[in-house]
């Protein structure tokens, strides 16, 4: 029987609709799944919606729906998107669902019966947006971190789960299997929570300030708490307590969550699995935020922060499905936040899949049209070795090292790595000119590099399914649909003779929508008269350079290139003018973040006094403005 795999995203509240942040946890979930099947496991994917609690009730209220309508509608748009995307999980899960209620009622009696669950009064601050009482000590200026509201003062009676009885238990258990939580740091962070008293957990609601929810089975004038409604959906899909994916798939379950929601996956529900006689999961693996200019990209806060809401279908729709996936899986360092940008999308695009792997392709096949007869050439030993065969062969425990220790974007970095060495490998030998004066031994160099692509598409599948099978297609290999990796990744499987397929170009390269091709005006507000003179340190040291926040922007009359910006460095607000209007649009400039020099003399630009100067990189007529890899406080100083 082959080795199981469960992996799971957090069940999705449907308080809005889905935005980039859960499209990354549940590509995620796709990719991990994709990488487990091709490794030979029998792999179990699930992901679906949280639809009880009161900013449900509020919110569909708001809408002048009922409950069940708001949830139907909003739960359709994330099936919907998920489809649309190509994601396929092996079930779709709703908290509605007549199944799960089942569930939760069966557990919540069991663990009420034991005696862990008690009724007690309860004062508190009490977030909405989170479900749940916050202590002073989470809040940040008297503020809920996640939602930047004041939680509300909240006394009521409820039904306690004896949370604190199991603390011990889990803090034991961590530290038993340091793989348990990771990265390491949110395993820490988990233990340092655990130092202090936990308490208990208030796990319902009066039903009569909230209705929308699983009536408690010992007090139907009680719902459920929306956690220990909402976690239990692990367990229901895949048919616990009976079914035989239950036996077959939990021990191996992967919950994939975002840093937000840590202490219930990493303490509710362990202890709730404790106290239900069900043993723990495998790993609970945390990622960080994709953030905007303005901050985590959350749908809790989109009524003040539109900008943070990054719709996935027409940023699928604009760059590639594929290409958008190899984005968002290439650039967060699993644990870490990371930047989201259009910018950011489009150079990775461009660089690593245009340039870098979309080129290469096109130049091997067109070489193999051109010398070959549109034939795979045969291998050619010329007994001075093969380093492409050297490193595709190294490549294979390489990737699975940095997967087990979830590092899939240090994994995908070590493959892109093989197609820059089969680049260079390409100009070092020059087989385009070789070949005239060699045929063999320029086929045998042909046949190592596209030996080498191959491996590299097949690694690549589990990212990019679509286009690395059209990439396979154009070597002549077919791809049925049955998973990629464990076999294929072997050197040599490549047939000589084989007729290749030439295809389109996998990823034409992005155009920036916002170019213009005469040259710019003036790149920033004042550039020095003279290039390449040395400076010494303390001169250097003269620069006051601080990162400001760009509040307004427009094109300066009767001109082709100046743009005014209102700028802010810390409390300081001042005006700039920039010779940026042909690369940048003023209203696409709102929101940015720059480094400017702070100390430059004022000078006046077409009648405006411009206090300062944007740092740009200009490489002929092209130009980019300097910007950070991650959000900063405005008046930051830059060394």
């Amino acid at each position: 029987m082959k080795p199981a795999y469960y992996v799971t995203t957090p069940i999705y509240y449907v308080n809005a609709e889905p935005h980039i942040g859960h499209t990354y946890t549940t590509v995620l979930a796709d990719v991990f799944a994709r990488i487990h099947q091709a490794m030979g496991q029998d792999t179990f994917f699930l992901t679906g919606t949280d639809e009880h609690g009161e900013k449900i009730a509020r919110a569909a209220a708001a809408m002048g729906k009922t409950p069940q309508e708001y949830v139907d509608d909003i739960s359709g748009e994330f099936r919907t998107v998920w489809r649309a995307l190509g994601l396929s999980p092996d079930r779709f899960i709703r908290t509605t669902d007549s199944e799960h209620v089942k569930v939760v009622t069966s557990i919540l009696q069991k663990v009420y019966d034991q005696g862990d669950i008690y009724f007690g009064e309860y004062e508190g601050l009490y977030c909405v947006g989170c479900e749940r009482f916050l202590t002073e000590k989470e809040l940040v200026e008297g503020l809920c971190p996640d939602h930047k509201t004041a939680p509300e003062r909240v006394k009521e009676g409820n039904y306690f789960f004896r949370m604190s009885k199991y603390q011990q238990w889990l803090i034991d258990y961590i530290r038993q299997n340091p793989d348990f939580i990771r990265p390491e740091r949110y395993r820490n962070e988990v233990l340092s929570t655990l130092k202090d008293d936990i308490g208990d957990l208030s796990i319902s609601r009066p039903r009569k300030r909230l209705s929308w929810g699983i009536p408690l089975p010992f007090d139907p004038e009680h719902v459920c708490y929306v956690w220990f409604d909402a976690l239990i959906n692990y367990l229901t899909g895949i048919g616990y307590p009976d079914d035989d994916r239950y036996r077959r798939y939990w021990h191996e379950a992967e919950h994939l969550i975002a840093k937000d929601i840590l202490k219930p996956h990493g303490i509710y529900w362990p202890t709730m699995l404790k106290a239900a006689g069900i043993p723990p999961f495998k790993h609970l693996t945390v990622h960080g935020y994709w953030k905007t200019v303005e901050g985590k990209i959350s749908k809790s806060l989109m009524s003040r922060t539109l900008k943070n809401m990054v719709a996935p279908l027409p940023l699928f729709e604009k760059y590639g499905h594929d290409a958008v996936r190899y984005y968002l899986m290439a650039d967060m360092t699993l644990g870490l936040d990371a930047q989201f940008t259009e910018e950011n999308i489009v150079t990775r695009i461009n660089s690593d899949l245009a340039n870098d792997l979309g080129n290469l392709l096109s130049r091997l096949v067109n070489m193999v049209q051109s010398a070959y007869d549109s034939k795979i050439p045969e291998p050619y030993d010329d007994g001075l070795g093969n380093p492409l065969k050297d490193q595709a062969e190294r490549l294979h425990a390489t990737v699975i090292d940095h997967l087990e220790h979830v590092r899939l974007h240090q994994a995908i970095w070590e493959v892109m790595q093989l197609v820059r060495r089969i680049n260079r490998y390409i100009e070092e030998t020059a087989p385009f000119k070789l070949w005239k004066s060699d045929r063999s031994r320029a086929g045998g160099v042909l046949y190592n590099a596209l030996e080498s692509l191959r491996i590299v598409a097949v690694f690549l599948h589990p990212i990019m399914p679509n286009r690395m099978a059209a990439l396979l297609e154009q070597l002549g290999w077919h791809v049925d649909g049955s998973p990629l990796w464990i076999k294929q990744s072997k050197w040599g499987l490549l047939q000589p003779g084989l007729p290749i397929q030439p295809g389109s170009h996998l990823f034409p390269r992005i155009q920036a929508e916002i170019v213009e091709q005469s040259p710019p005006e003036s790149a920033t507000s004042q550039r020095p008269k003279e290039e390449g003179s040395m400076i010494t340190f303390q001169e250097f040291q003269k620069m006051d350079l601080r990162v400001a926040d760009i509040l307004s922007a427009e094109r300066v009359p009767d001109t082709k290139n100046l743009v005014k910006m209102e700028i802010s460095i810390g409390d300081d607000k001042r005006v700039i003018v920039a010779g940026i209007a042909q690369k940048y649009l003023p209203e696409n400039l709102v929101g940015r973040q720059v480094v400017v020099v702070a100390n430059l003399a004022p000078a006046k630009i077409r009648g405006i006094d411009s206090n300062g100067m944007l740092l740009a990189a200009v490489d002929g007529d092209d130009l980019a403005l300097v910007v950070l890899d991650k959000p900063c406080r405005s008046g930051t100083k830059v060394h």
